[in-house]
């Protein structure tokens, strides 16, 4: 470790997995009469549009509303489309359908409008992320007696499958167990741009389990980023849909980690025999749902689990080999002189419970 650490200066990091979590801000620019938006769709996709007259948010997973589709825009077409898919378009440079109904006042007079847009014919147009980069996840396994279509993808009845989503040992959080070296303020590689991490992520979950080498034994921290969508590229952001679940967003993401101690090696050796992830039974449908135990993720990685004696096929929700190629990406970009390091200018909470609404949970009989 001590060689290591004095001939490397940056390891870089990097997955490519669905983030649904996620979403753009755009600011479209005033039209002349002004409008007030109070309602949009983008494609038929509803934006939401509760804050300043021309400022909308279109989160990954907004579902085509039919009642909304205008002229020339098939719904048999679109059934598979969401939010997602049109954050994709717009960064790829496609043009987008916008129809919006204002609010009439003295100083916006407009009522409504129908309108193409492009990322340059717009403002601002940045992804803002609520939550992505889970520090690990689940394996998702079927153990009843019909197919589930779940944020996973399908699951196969009497434990046909299963499905994990982080990709281990190459996972950006795995790396960084106790968030040491990345923090607010730290500058990461989004969607083939430039981004940063905006604060913590919601439910972030620190206080999860863990293994003696510290990496969590099922979902723990998560991050809040945020990144110009206008410098990003088609290839690291990709519109998807998950049959009889619905439309999300996938995104690379690369973290590099500055070796300024021998102590970042050793975390950034660790490997995927040294990883674990909950596999867990969604035939269930409760929150906290039976567990199988817990599996490597070199187990995961080999395409079999063993599951109470039967052998169960594996597959991943994230793609190895571009999370990879994300790390080597945004390797070249530091060697180039492209990507320069910042240190974070706050730390990431490491004390954040986690709060369920069970305790809300009492029935009320009304006679």
């Amino acid at each position: 470790m001590t060689q290591t650490a004095k001939q490397v200066d940056v390891i870089t990091t990097g997955t490519f997995e669905p983030m649904e979590s996620s979403g753009a801000i755009l600011n479209i620019g005033h039209t002349d009469p002004p409008i007030k938006i109070r309602q949009c769709w983008l494609e038929g996709i509803p934006a939401y549009a509760g804050f300043g007259a021309v400022d909308l948010y279109l989160g990954a997973t907004q579902m085509l509303d039919y009642t909304s589709i205008g002229d020339g825009l098939d719904g048999a077409d679109l059934r598979e489309r969401g939010g997602g898919h049109v954050i994709a378009d717009l960064i790829a440079g496609k043009p987008v359908n916008l129809r919006a109904i204002g609010q009439v006042t003295d100083c916006y007079s407009r009522a409504s409008l129908e309108t193409t847009i492009t990322r340059d014919t717009i403002n601002q147009f940045y992804l803002f992320n609520p939550r992505n980069l889970y520090q690990n996840f689940i394996v998702g396994v079927n153990g009843g007696d019909r197919p589930l279509y779940t944020y996973l993808g399908p699951l196969q009845p009497q434990l046909g499958n299963a499905v994990y989503s982080n990709p281990g040992a190459i996972s950006p959080l795995m790396n960084d167990p106790d968030l040491q070296l990345i923090g607010i303020g730290t500058r990461i590689f989004l969607g083939g741009g430039v981004g940063y991490v905006a604060w913590e992520g919601t439910q972030h979950f620190p206080l999860q389990k863990r293994l003696p080498n510290h990496t969590p034994i099922g979902p723990a921290a998560t991050l809040a980023l945020i990144g110009d969508a206008k410098q990003m590229q088609a290839r690291w952001v990709r519109g998807c849909y998950f049959k009889s679940y619905g439309p999300s967003l996938m995104i690379g993401v690369g973290v590099p980690f500055p070796v300024l101690q021998e102590e970042v090696v050793a975390h950034c050796a660790v490997q995927d025999q040294d990883l674990v992830a909950p596999v867990m039974d969604f035939s269930i449908p409760r929150r906290v749902r039976p567990s199988f135990g817990l599996v490597s993720y070199a187990q995961l990685k080999s395409g079999r689990i063993a599951i109470d004696g039967k052998t169960v096929r594996v597959a991943p929700l994230a793609s190895i080999y571009l999370s990879r190629q994300v790390a080597a990406e945004l390797k070249q970009w530091i060697e180039a002189g492209q990507f320069t390091l910042t240190e974070p200018v706050a730390v990431i909470p490491m004390d954040r419970s986690f709060v369920s609404q069970d305790r809300w949970g009492s029935q009320i009989t009304l006679e």
